[in-house]
């Protein structure tokens, strides 16, 4: 700081108002910072800044979801960071891909940051381990799923009620062979949703069939075989309900073939009613989840000391076609 005042010809105070975005600096004094700035290649350091300065906290969050290259989770992300940059904070964002091992990797990763606050979609494993970070001030928030036997904020959706609403839409229109394709059943919002589509069929009188059930589906290539054994049955599924958006993705291309299924899916997609049909879904906001953790988060942060909140967010259905084809 002090070469870049030396350069531009102005007191290391000036360099830093015009460094830290303060007001009261003279357009032409802060245009000469700026060239010795670049000139000079400087970077503020702010850890160091925050040491000097004594200030509590390091204006971070870390926020770390399964798959950043989901939608659902680009879209909650996309939330989280809005609401930390209008408070001034930066968001440190990882991915897990629901591996435990992982997950303490990258916590341990953000916490070496001292971030002032984590929020995460827990992965199928213990948490124990967040304790220590909680314990030393650093506020922890779960979304999308808990993290049993850890007392923290939590913001998740009615899973369970919205598969059940998916699966009686579809036995409404006269489905009774109704497949399920889910993801890990060890994952919280699997395990939910595949309880509200066993549910459904319950309340109809219709008895579980292990034959229409498909776990543990990561990718759409193992969603596309998973239809296909469906499809090879005896007796196949005249409808389907996918427990989430990359499932759906991965079936939509074989829907038709060599009989058009019925299907609801859960989580929204871009497009989604320029499809043929146009799909039905149990819609869930990724937004309002992330802005609602982000402000549990920063609430926290701000010194808040109550007992742990857990917020359930509601589903919708969005009626659209392919979930109200009639059964053949």
């Amino acid at each position: 700081m002090k070469d870049v005042a030396r350069l531009a010809g102005v007191s290391p105070m000036t360099v830093s108002r015009v460094v830290s975005g303060e007001p009261g600096v003279a357009p032409a004094t802060a245009a000469k910072v700026g060239q010795a700035v670049r000139a000079l290649g400087y970077q503020r350091n702010d850890n160091a800044r925050h040491l000097r300065r004594k200030s509590p906290g390091t204006a971070t969050i870390g926020l770390l979801v399964d798959d950043l290259a989901n939608p659902f989770y680009a879209r909650m992300a996309r939330s989280v960071e809005d609401e930390a940059h209008r408070r001034g904070c930066l968001v440190l964002i990882g991915s897990t891909h629901d591996e435990p091992r992982r997950e303490r990797e990258v916590v341990a990763a953000f916490t070496a940051r001292q971030v002032d606050g984590l929020i995460l979609v827990p992965t199928a494993a213990g948490h124990g381990f967040l304790r220590g970070p909680a314990h030393a001030g650093t506020p922890v928030v779960c979304v999308d799923r808990p993290a049993p036997g850890l007392a923290v904020d939590t913001v998740t959706v009615d899973n369970r009620a919205g598969a059940r609403r998916a699966v009686t839409h579809l036995l409404a229109h006269g489905h009774t062979r109704v497949a399920y394709l889910g993801d890990r059943v060890g994952i919280w919002t699997q395990g939910q949703r595949c309880a509200g589509y066993l549910d459904a069929l319950t309340a109809r009188g219709i008895p579980e069939d292990p034959a229409l059930i498909r776990h543990g589906l990561r990718t759409g290539d193992q969603a596309r075989a998973a239809l296909a054994g469906l499809r090879a049955l005896p007796d196949p599924p005249t409808a389907l309900f996918t427990s989430n958006d990359l499932i759906t993705l991965g079936v939509l291309d074989d829907l038709d073939h060599p009989a058009p299924l019925a299907v609801v899916g859960f989580d929204d997609l871009p497009l989604a009613e320029r499809l043929t049909p146009p799909l039905t879904v149990i819609s869930q906001d990724p937004l309002a989840l992330g802005g609602a953790a982000a402000g549990l988060l920063f609430s926290r942060i701000a010194g808040d000391t109550s007992a742990p909140r857990s917020v359930v967010l509601e589903t919708r259905l969005v009626e659209r076609g392919s979930g109200e084809l009639r059964r053949a």
